[in-house]
């Protein structure tokens, strides 16, 4: 699928030939991810994390000091794709106060505004990418805030005062805090999951030095043996492959959930909410308990094969919006799934 213009996955592949190579795929990802686990220490939630989310194409915020492997995680993650960061199909960009919007979605073409139209020059820039990851994004000012929540929201900008439609297919973002300005409120619910990059020098010192200069090495001798793992067309026909699953789950207008979402699991995950709600004033939203159900459904299908377990429930650790709830949240769900 080419960077430069957006077709929607379901117009390029059919179900009836995916079907027949869905276990090579989720094969496929699977090893990818657990390949990917070795290049750091401790970080195995997180990439399990952005597999789910690229999965379900849902935005993941990666919470994390300085230092904590966040970029180096979104990296070699997209070269385990097969993707060039060095080309259009990946855009990174830092943002602070003073980014401005034309640094994400392009400058303005000056000869095209001399004739009465306001055109975007997206080469190099967001509008262009299937893979973006912005680092520090809640630094976000009010002009670059409504760009990303239309981006986000809609995966659309504005050219020429109509929307067009960009290619992005998953979006990583980082932050060093989750700030709880109001402002940046409708920012942060766009993350359903937000997951915390932890530093491990303090009990894994040794490992720590270990992979970091192994890494090292691999940087200076310009050795990539994480690369080409698996394919973002791997991710996009599973994606095809879950939304038909989806699909025939309404036949008849009734939502046959119980096929793949054990009753018992199910009332847990309600439960689970409910106790995070009253515990830590957390308000799940109806759009994001939808979301939650999508990625919790997705999960199991990749992991696994499809029905929920209580495994897959391990999502909910990571819906906090607020930075000094993410342990404690955490902590609740862990107890919550070991009692029932």
């Amino acid at each position: 699928m080419s960077a430069e213009v957006y077709k929607d996955p379901h117009d390029l592949f059919d179900f009836e030939d995916i079907e027949p190579e869905v276990d090579n795929l989720r094969t496929r990802i699977n090893n990818m991810r657990k390949d990917l686990h070795r290049y750091w220490v401790d970080k195995e939630s997180l990439i399990d994390l952005m597999c789910v989310c690229t999965l379900s194409q849902e935005p993941l915020l990666l919470v994390g000091k300085p230092g904590t492997a966040k970029s180096d995680l979104v990296v070699k993650f997209v070269q385990a794709l097969g993707l060039d960061t060095t080309t259009d199909e990946y855009f990174e960009y830092m943002l602070t106060q003073f980014t401005e919007p034309g640094e994400i979605v392009g400058p303005i073409d000056i000869n095209k505004l001399k004739d009465g139209h306001y055109i975007r020059r997206i080469d190099g820039k967001l509008p262009r990418a299937r893979i973006v990851f912005l680092d520090e994004i809640f630094k976000s000012n009010s002009a670059i805030l409504n760009t990303l929540l239309t981006v986000i929201n809609e995966r659309k900008f504005y050219q020429d005062g109509k929307p067009t439609r960009v290619p992005m297919l998953m979006l990583f973002a980082a932050t060093n805090e989750i700030p709880d300005n109001a402002e940046l409120a409708a920012l942060r619910d766009r993350f359903t999951l937000k997951a915390e990059s932890r530093s491990v020098r303090s009990y894994a010192f040794d490992e720590l030095l270990a992979k970091g200069m192994q890494n090292e090495v691999y940087k200076a001798t310009k050795q990539r043996p994480w690369a080409e793992r698996a394919s973002l067309e791997d991710f996009l026909k599973l994606k095809v492959y879950l939304d038909h699953i989806f699909a025939s789950e309404l036949e008849g207008g009734t939502h046959h959930r119980s096929r793949y979402f054990p009753d018992d699991v199910y009332r847990l995950f309600v439960r689970i909410l409910k106790a995070l709600e009253k515990e830590f004033r957390y308000e799940v939203s109806d759009r994001k308990v939808i979301k939650l159900y999508k990625l919790i459904r997705t999960r199991a299908f990749l992991f696994h094969g499809g029905v929920v377990s209580k495994s897959d429930l391990l999502l909910l650790r990571y819906i906090s919006d607020r930075a000094e709830d993410l342990d404690a949240m955490r902590d609740m769900v862990d107890r919550m799934l070991s009692v029932d």
